[in-house]
């Protein structure tokens, strides 16, 4: 199934207080998502690894803030082999102001089968093919693990909205996506993401929650920060420590 989104989308980092102060005043506009409606204690996992040149020609052109870069990711929802049917992959790209991603959910048989011996799945799909391709033109290859947990919500009066809190974003090196024993590292220990995800117009009670509470968008790439808390030395700034 290939899914094709295009939306605008503004990050904020927030302080255990600032959270529960936002999310109990998004409370009488939002719903909970499927899959936190379903999840244990209203948050669900979020594994993705993140591929990029030997290089991290990736990882420079987001600092670097250039036109029409593309991040590709495989994404799953469990954290063991055993748990996994299915992986999300994921073509994101930056145009301008708006994000489009491509994601087409693949049988996890049929990837590891790829990434186990290079057998090439014998009628892929657009986005799988595409994937294939940069990795093989870019000589791209797996570099990072992300992972955290997520609460999603959505407008109550079906706004093409979603606003979503991601808790522990962790990282760590990885060529592959159920690692043994990975060494994560906290990205922003005590403080939790805020992601609103809209299209072209934000509603008028959104942006009042976002005056009263004085949030301010912030760039907030996980991968990027996942490579520079892997690798220290890449930091263009002083690392913030959090209180």
């Amino acid at each position: 199934m290939i899914r094709t989104s295009e939306r605008f989308e503004y990050k904020y980092v927030l302080s255990l207080s600032q959270y529960y102060a936002v999310k109990h005043a998004l409370a009488p506009f939002v719903t909970r998502d499927f899959y936190t409606e379903e999840a244990p204690n209203s948050r669900y996992l979020v594994r993705s690894l993140y591929y990029d040149t030997h290089a991290l020609h990736a990882f420079h052109e987001r600092d670097d803030g250039q036109f029409g870069r593309i991040k590709i990711r495989v994404r799953s929802y469990v954290d063991t082999v055993a748990q996994c049917e299915q992986v999300s992959i994921e073509l994101k790209t930056k145009r301008g102001a708006a994000m489009i991603k491509h994601a087409s959910l693949i049988d996890y048989d049929v990837f590891s089968a790829w990434f186990d011996r290079d057998v090439m799945p014998e009628a892929p799909d657009p986005v799988w093919q595409e994937f294939l391709r940069l990795l093989h033109v870019r000589s791209l290859q797996p570099q990072l693990l992300v992972e955290y947990t997520r609460e999603g919500y959505m407008s109550r009066t079906r706004e093409p909205l979603r606003i979503t809190f991601d808790h522990g974003v962790q990282s760590s090196r990885a060529n592959v996506l159920f690692p043994i024993a990975p060494a994560m590292r906290y990205h922003r220990p005590k403080r939790i993401i805020l992601e609103i995800k809209c299209g072209m117009s934000t509603p008028d009670w959104l942006k009042r929650i976002v005056r009263t509470h004085s949030l301010k968008a912030v760039p907030n790439s996980k991968y990027v920060q996942g490579i520079e808390v892997i690798r220290p030395h890449m930091l263009h700034f002083p690392a913030v420590h959090d209180s």
